[in-house]
């Protein structure tokens, strides 16, 4: 008998896998996304990618730009659907002057990481990040494979 497959909570929309592939996530965040109409119906239908998306700091506002929304088939005829236009995120001033020190102070990156539904609205979760060079992604592998034949060993001892 198979191990049960893990199946995401029914209010995620869309996970970015790359980026823990990518980048040391430091710290998670939490931001609204501003949304037209039509977007709101093809999240709900999961109709989001996150893979090659990001967040850049313009001025005082925080966007996200990237993220590809495909238009459902039964979209209104008089709206024109951008799939990639570029979505603000809603943060309190606090919070955005925070980012704004650890992004150009520190030298971080702002990378979506995963987008989801909370009280009927669309969350987007902001990791601040910094980027892997070959090696560390070898050595994050090198450890993975490592904690993987540690279980299978122990797995073997215990029967």
């Amino acid at each position: 008998m198979s191990k049960p497959k893990k199946t995401r909570p029914p209010n995620t929309i869309a996970l970015n896998k790359k980026v823990r592939f990518d980048y040391f996530i430091e710290e998670r965040l939490e931001a609204g996304i501003a949304l037209q109409g039509w977007e709101v119906k093809s999240l709900r239908a999961g109709r989001i990618q996150l893979k090659e998306s990001y967040v850049v700091l313009k001025g005082s506002e925080i966007c996200l730009i990237g993220a590809h929304v495909s238009p459902l088939s039964s979209a209104s005829t008089h709206v024109d659907p951008d799939p990639l236009r570029t979505r603000k995120l809603l943060m309190h001033r606090k919070e955005i002057n925070r980012l704004i020190g650890i992004v150009e102070r520190r030298g971080y990156t702002l990378v979506p990481t995963a987008m989801y539904w909370k009280r009927g609205r669309a969350k987007l979760e902001i990791g601040t990040a910094r980027g892997k060079k070959k090696f560390d992604k070898r050595a994050t592998e090198k450890d993975r494979d490592w904690a993987r034949e540690k279980q299978r060993i122990m797995k073997t001892e215990r029967t």
